[in-house]
């Protein structure tokens, strides 16, 4: 008996996808149209237990709902996730068409760790947070990453980047702002021209890691710079009139030619769009992102759309923002109406069935979708190439020319506020006093005391301050006052007053700190970087080069007076976009 034609590389994309969707059921391609969390058990092993962010096993998402795209949530060793990996591909090869599993994962190469949104590096080289990148300005340096993570993330079987975040941070209290390029379209859109080259090449093959580019049409201008992944979040607001510019950074994606798009959770309100949520929204999906801009890739909704469901043990409502009445199976059918062809973090293709069955949605709309999820994995080259190997894994992630680029990056990206007095660099073996700073690593550079008053000088690591939110998955979107704390402002002014301080606030947001400014001896800024980093560039062993992807504001009154689309529009801001000093 022949092999089915879908099974032969020598014949052309379309007619092997035309084949395969042929033979498949109803219920086989509603599968396809789900892109949902897995974890890994020990060892690299199949998780079966459903529980947490599983509903259902592992076997019975692949074998029995036909599932074939999976992000993976959580840390693991390289050689477990590559082994992982290869047993997820073996289940699916079991499956009656044996088609292989995508394999994706959000940003896992710095120093964020937010289950919602980022990974700590772990086993991967660790870089700079994309404000990092962008504090550079080296469209080179964002490519050469993007080619590390492509490297790294191909040895353990990642398939498709939920990243790169274009977003531009404009409203200073959103708490998504450290994944993004900063607050201006120019170098963002810059950016990801570079980034979408390193993750996938000259064009997408069996080399490449797709991009799924988010969170179009641009999700930085939050009302009051609440996240939309909650209710109190849901409104994105244009009161300056700036819409096209939020998407400039979109339409240099698609013109990098990326291959996918996640549209975001937040509905627009006041403009001439539909008032639901982008991944609800036809004018956004089809009259913008397909018709205007010509995107011909796959539309993948940001997770939890659909559903409500149990994060870390709390209910969490659907982020169904605008079709809140709407039952499941309508959301799911509205989506679909506006274009989206993959529903993220979500496991219902019954739902979809009962759809097509019903005359709600008819097939031929079911099988656009599904052509443009297969061709992506016949494109990719895993029909042929499944597999990946655990030895080599474990070589390639985190291999010492990688990590030595992630650590140049991480000193490049620094950016130095202020040097009073030509504090910077430090000379000889000072007694150090430290805070915030291994003491261990310090010593290295100096001789560590523990007072203050006895040091000849002190550094000091802070971070962008925020107000804690009651909720578990809240608690890691850090967003509120910018302002720190009177107590925790005070105690840092008098370690100031007692020593001369380098001050490193790590700037995940913009934070407020015109005291800090004032009285530090130098001031630093970091957007993921180690102590080693800090203090080589601390001690003149290396050369910091970052500029500000976004102005410091001098109050919490100035950020609520400014319009939440407009890139830093706070009133005489006490560091403006730009603004960093060689030494």
């Amino acid at each position: 008996m022949s092999s089915p034609a879908y099974r032969d590389p020598a014949r052309p994309v379309d007619e092997r996808v035309e084949d395969l969707l042929s033979r498949m059921t109803l219920a086989e391609k509603a599968g396809q149209l789900f892109h949902t969390m897995l974890v890994m058990g020990p060892g690299g092993t199949l998780v079966e237990e459903a529980g947490g962010v599983l509903r259902d096993g592992t076997t019975e998402l692949v074998a029995g709902r036909h599932l074939t795209h999976f992000n993976l949530v959580g840390q693991g060793g390289a050689r477990e996730t590559a082994e992982w990996a290869n047993r997820m591909q073996e289940l699916a090869a079991d499956t009656r068409l044996g088609i292989p599993v995508t394999l994706s994962t959000d940003p896992r190469h710095a120093f964020t760790d937010n289950p919602g949104a980022s990974f700590l590096a772990g086993d991967f080289s660790a870089w700079p947070e994309p404000l990092g990148l962008a504090a550079t300005g080296d469209a080179e340096l964002v490519e050469r990453f993007a080619d590390t993570v492509r490297r790294e993330y191909l040895a353990v079987g990642f398939r498709v980047a939920l990243h790169p975040q274009i977003d531009l941070a404009t409203e200073p209290r959103w708490s998504r702002q450290s994944g993004t390029f900063g607050s201006r379209a120019e170098t963002a859109a810059e950016l990801v021209r570079a980034y979408v080259r390193g993750l996938q090449g000259p064009r997408l093959g069996p080399g490449s890691v797709a991009a799924m580019v988010k969170h179009f049409p641009g999700g930085g201008p939050q009302k009051d710079g609440e996240d939309p992944h909650f209710p109190y979040g849901k409104e994105q607001v244009y009161p300056g009139g700036m819409r096209e510019y939020h998407l400039a950074p979109f339409v240099a994606a698609v013109e990098a030619g990326c291959s996918q798009m996640m549209p975001y959770y937040g509905k627009p309100v006041g403009t001439d769009w539909e008032e639901v949520g982008f991944g609800f929204n036809r004018d956004v999906l089809t009259g913008l992102l397909r018709e205007r801009l010509g995107f011909e890739g796959i539309v993948c909704t940001d997770w939890g759309l659909l559903t409500d469901a149990d994060i870390m043990g709390e209910p969490h409502q659907a982020r169904a923002w605008g079709v809140e009445h709407l039952s499941v199976a309508e959301r799911a059918a509205k989506a679909l109406d506006a274009g989206a062809d993959q529903f993220g973090g979500e496991q219902c293709p019954e739902v979809i069935v009962e759809l097509v069955r019903s005359g709600r949605v008819s097939e031929e709309r079911l099988d656009l979708s599904v052509r443009r999820v297969l061709r992506e994995k016949f494109v990719l080259g895993l029909f042929e190439n499944p597999y990946v190997d655990p030895d080599r894994a474990a070589e390639i992630v985190g291999a010492g020319e990688f990590r030595a680029l992630g650590e140049a990056a991480q000193r490049r990206s620094l950016t130095v506020l202020t040097n009073r007095d030509a504090l910077l660099p430090l000379r000889g073996r000072p007694g150090l006093y430290v805070s915030g700073v291994s003491e261990r690593t310090a010593a290295a550079y100096g001789d560590v005391v523990a007072d203050p008053a006895a040091a000849d000088v002190a550094v000091l690591r802070l971070r962008t301050p925020y107000e804690a939110r009651p909720g578990a998955f809240e608690s890691f979107f850090h967003a509120g006052s910018l302002a720190f704390p009177e107590d925790e402002l005070k105690e840092i002014l008098r370690l100031l007053d007692t020593v001369p301080t380098v001050v490193c606030v790590n700037l995940e947001r913009p934070a407020v700190l015109p005291e800090i400014a004032e009285r530090a001896a130098a001031l630093v800024a970091d957007f993921g970087a180690s102590d080693a980093a800090l203090l080589d560039v601390a001690f003149g062993r290396a050369r910091a080069e970052g500029r500000l992807p976004f102005e410091l504001p001098r109050s919490m009154a100035a950020v609520a007076a400014a319009r939440p689309d407009v890139p830093d529009d706070t009133a005489d801001p006490v560091f403006p976009y730009g603004h960093g000093l060689d030494i």
